[in-house]
């Protein structure tokens, strides 16, 4: 029996506990011993491996608050449950750690995490923070702070890889969503934009639509998040683009709402924030939640890991 109300609870209160509680030790409760977290920073396979991973995010910013902004769930308790989990995250660099030296500077970013969780456990979790929006508050382009990683870590032989589809290892969780129709909408609209469909925001976006892109890129209307979604197609323009899981909901009292986790796998083929086109194999690992309403999708939420690209076509060049 959950000493909480819903799955949206348990998120939370555990996030809230781990983060502000200061309970890190209670991940050996919350999270399976033999857990499989893909970051898109790298593969972290276990419990001790996701404390030490939280130790050092905490150092480097102790006053760091994880604001929940919403909960995008499926599945059931007797067949485990599927969170993709949106969160707000403030905090002072103040500390030594990966992002160097204290700067004593302020960092709001956004974060979001699916995990399976059955029995108030977590045994497989997909994460991405938007770590080129931290960097860049912190006065580094992402670019040069994957280069400044890679050199900390030792160098191009040494240096933790991030994420590929390669790494991975199987979880206990195959599922790919609830079939629920606004899952089904959001998925459809995306592959329609990867496809070069671009006319797609025209049609199915509202005009005041706004959104968060990766690298704290925001803005309104339909013209700014098309040109956001061609800036990233652009750069990978012969990348695979796959859906993995979408989930939609319409609960009472929330907007009509949706998740998807995606990716695009592919050649480093085409100019854009990542320069000139250098043919590294890239993969990218996405998050979208979106909001729909009667004039069509409202509000996006797109997270991917700028710096994770580049460190892999830094590291394809060394």
């Amino acid at each position: 029996m959950s000493r909480f109300a819903t799955l949206p609870d348990y998120i939370q209160g555990v996030t809230f506990e781990i983060w502000e509680g200061r309970q890190i030790a209670s991940l050996r409760e919350s999270y399976g011993t033999d857990m499989v977290m893909r970051s898109t920073q790298a593969l972290i396979l276990g419990t001790e491996g996701v404390i030490k991973d939280t130790l050092a995010a905490q150092a480097a910013f102790p006053d760091r608050e994880i604001l929940g902004d919403d909960v995008i769930w499926c599945g059931s308790e007797a067949e485990g449950y599927l969170s993709s989990h949106r969160s707000v995250i403030t905090g002072t660099h103040t500390g030594h750690g990966v992002f160097g030296a204290p700067t004593g500077k302020r960092v709001t970013t956004r974060c979001i995490a699916d995990c399976f969780v059955q029995d108030d456990v977590i045994t497989d979790e997909w994460l991405c923070y938007d770590v080129s929006s931290m960097v860049q508050q912190l006065g580094h382009s992402p670019r040069d702070w994957a280069a400044e990683q890679i050199a900390r870590e030792g160098g191009p032989d040494q240096a933790t890889r991030p994420f590929t589809p390669d790494q991975d290892r199987p979880g206990p969780y195959a599922g790919t969503g609830n079939g629920h129709e606004l899952g089904d909408r959001l998925a459809d609209i995306l592959s329609r934009i990867m496809d070069y469909d671009v006319a797609t925001v025209g049609r199915d976006y509202d005009r005041a639509v706004s959104f968060y892109h990766a690298g704290g890129v925001t803005g309104w209307g339909r013209p700014a998040v098309e040109a956001e979604w061609m800036q990233l197609r652009a750069a990978f323009p012969d990348a695979r683009f796959t859906i993995h899981h979408k989930t939609g909901r319409n609960d009472p009292g929330e907007p009509d709402r949706a998740a998807i986790r995606w990716s695009l796998d592919g050649a480093h083929s085409g100019h854009g924030r990542f320069g000139a086109p250098t043919g590294a194999q890239v993969h990218t690992m996405g998050f979208t939640h979106a909001e729909f309403g009667p004039w069509g999708l409202r509000r996006e939420w797109s997270l991917w890991d700028e710096t994770a690209i580049w460190k892999q076509i830094l590291l394809a060049g060394a």
